[in-house]
């Protein structure tokens, strides 16, 4: 997969709310309700992650809060594979 550019990438962030182009990778961080939401989070993180075969730099799970990063390594950088994973997250409740 192709490492998309500085503009591409920023044009798709558009689209997704919150999510942030830094260092090299894509990142968001998502508020939860509880713990329970948080752990229950991150279990759909890591079912879509699964089904793409495509998994992310990190993730960080606070008590109320998940930051999530994806790049490609392959490419050196963020590919469509990222873009589309960060659209998928953005159907998961919180």
């Amino acid at each position: 997969m192709e490492k998309l550019s500085i503009e591409v990438i920023q044009s798709s962030l558009k689209e997704l709310a919150g999510w942030e182009y830094k260092e090299g990778s894509i990142k968001k961080t998502f508020k939860t309700q509880n713990f329970p939401s948080t752990m229950g989070f991150v279990t759909a993180v890591g079912g879509f992650c699964q089904k793409r075969n495509h998994h992310p730099d990190y993730i960080l799970m606070k008590f109320k809060e998940i930051e999530v990063s994806f790049s490609t390594h392959t490419a050196g950088g963020v590919t469509q594979n990222d873009i589309d994973i960060a659209s998928d997250l953005e159907k998961i409740p919180v």
